[in-house]
């Protein structure tokens, strides 16, 4: 199983719910997300401005303000934000001080698994997510 930080899957609910919000053009304000979402708000404060600064949403101030995607959904893909958020941080080095043809071997095949992954972090778009979300029926709890 990939692991993947909170602060970046924090980010891709935020965007994907960004994404749900595109086609009414009507911007989300933090404390919306945060309550859709369940994200701590300090969390989330960070993480907008990473994606802000990266281009990928645009913020406007006032009453009528909030945030909203700075391209259409099917434009950005995951791998977009996993740079902003995580940089290029794939390791495909031996940790080891003295590499051996067996760590040599190992990190040809990290590096192939870091290439499978990119590649599938750049097909998968916020629109495809958005939809998926579309698609699951909305949970009721029943106390």
């Amino acid at each position: 199983m990939m692991t993947v930080s909170a602060k970046t899957e924090y980010a891709c609910i935020a965007m994907i719910e960004l994404a749900a919000r595109y086609e009414s053009g009507q911007p989300a304000r933090l404390r919306e997300i945060v309550e859709a979402q369940g994200i701590p708000q300090p969390f989330l404060v960070q993480i907008m401005a990473q994606l802000k600064a990266a281009g990928l949403v645009l913020t406007s101030r006032g009453s009528a303000g909030g945030y909203r995607l700075a391209q259409a959904p099917d434009r950005i893909t995951l791998a977009d934000i996993f740079q902003v958020i995580e940089g290029n941080g794939d390791q495909t080095e031996s940790n080891l001080q003295k590499p051996t043809p067996a760590t040599e071997a190992l990190c040809g095949v990290w590096g192939q698994i870091s290439q499978a992954r990119t590649k599938l972090l750049e097909e998968v778009t916020l629109a495809n997510l958005a939809a998926r979300v579309a698609e699951q029926p909305d949970e009721m709890f029943y106390i």
